[in-house]
């Protein structure tokens, strides 16, 4: 990025921080703060281990400083300007979940736009706060984009606080279905005096695969014979005698299905169970960043400012609002939509924004300022000479 660039960002990042109104996050005095500013060269530096009683208040830092990136602590300290972890003395921190694109198992960044990157993301998004909300019963949720690639959620329950980084590695594993075996999904019960091997059926990845096969014996129900043995081969170790087997168990007993009973049915019936629990782990499981959650003394970007690598907002969006939210349109800032600018490109892009398609071409392009600043924060383009 050169002088001219790298002033005009600055610039336009402090102009849209004199209009925001930027607002903490709870305890903001018991937390660390850091930063980036716009330093010359490609490397960053990070300035941390400051507090809101070094900076000021947040709002006139920000407007006075317009850095590259701000972050918060996820956790609270006593002193949370001492130069040593040690000596902050931690005292609790907040349970973050970071998802970003690039960890999404079908998503090649070099293939994928970045609006489809995006949407990918907000669906693996919708998949974590369903475990967080309907698993764990969380309730002081904060869902925020990150600006970049991604989605962070807050966890704020008084619960999870003081929680040290292996208990959160477990909530990581659980979340990932790291080493869930179809046993750990089964509980054996004593009923009418024999045991019966079921389905963990009230709640977690039990209750998830019980819904699979009811879902699954609903589908079969609607075929003909032949389409139904022919849909239960689709899956994995199961061919055309375990199929019979299968769906003659699904006619004598169907109180198997719906009590979860893996026995009843035979070993057709385990099988089949599985094979949906497999599917079910692969499709609803969230690639949150372990280590990010894991941390208890984790940087995480401040809601309000913006992203020094695209100029979108980092921005809170309210739970009933995630479906609908739409960050190339929702996280891009009002004030750099007003006119446009030149910038100058070394090769062809193209930017998606507003449902719009902007291609660019080398050489000089006039576009709207926020496909510019797009532009240029990520290194795609640079600030030509008006």
């Amino acid at each position: 990025m050169d002088a001219r660039t790298r002033d005009y960002l600055k610039g336009r990042f402090g102009d849209y921080y004199r209009q925001a109104t930027v607002t903490p996050p709870p305890n903001a005095d018991a937390r660390e703060w850091g930063y980036i500013p716009w330093t010359a060269g490609s490397g960053t530096t990070m300035v941390r281990h400051e507090s809101l009683l070094n900076l000021g208040h947040i709002g006139d830092f920000l407007a006075r400083e317009a850095p590259r990136h701000a972050y918060f602590s996820a956790a609270r300290y006593t002193d949370p300007s001492a130069k040593s972890m040690s000596a902050k003395d931690w005292r609790s921190a907040d349970l973050v979940f970071d998802l970003d694109a690039d960890h999404l198992p079908a998503i090649d960044p070099e293939q994928t736009s970045y609006k489809g990157m995006l949407t990918a993301c907000k669906g693996a998004l919708l998949r974590l706060l369903d475990i967080l909300e309907d698993d764990f019963g969380f309730e002081e949720l904060e869902v925020v984009f990150s600006g970049g690639r991604g989605y962070h959620v807050h966890v704020r329950d008084e619960g999870v606080r003081e929680l040290d980084s292996e208990a959160r590695r477990e909530i990581v594993d659980y979340i990932r279905a790291i080493d869930l075996d179809f046993d750990g999904l089964v509980q054996t019960r004593a009923v009418g005096g024999t045991t019966r091997r079921m389905l963990r059926t009230e709640g977690g990845w039990g209750k998830r695969t019980h819904d699979r096969l009811l879902a699954f014996v609903d589908e079969l129900d609607a075929m003909d014979e032949d389409d139904a043995l022919d849909r239960l081969q689709e899956l994995d170790g199961i061919g055309e005698g375990r199929a019979t087997t299968i769906l003659g168990a699904f006619e004598r007993n169907s109180e198997a299905v719906q009590t979860g009973n893996v026995e009843a049915g035979g070993p057709g019936l385990r099988m089949l169970v599985e094979a949906l629990a497999q599917e079910v782990v692969e499709e609803q499981t969230a690639p949150i960043d372990e280590p990010v959650t894991t941390d208890l003394r984790r940087l995480i970007r401040l809601p309000g400012s913006l992203h020094g690598g695209t100029g979108l907002e980092v921005q809170r969006i309210e739970r009933d609002a995630v479906d609908d939210f739409q960050p190339l349109e929702d996280a891009v800032p009002e004030r750099f939509t007003r006119r446009l600018i030149t910038v100058e490109a070394d090769k062809p892009a193209t930017v998606e924004m507003f449902g719009e398609r902007t291609n660019i071409e080398p050489g000089e392009n006039s576009v709207r300022e926020c496909v510019g600043v797009l532009l240029m924060a990520r290194g795609d383009a640079e600030k030509a000479k008006e």
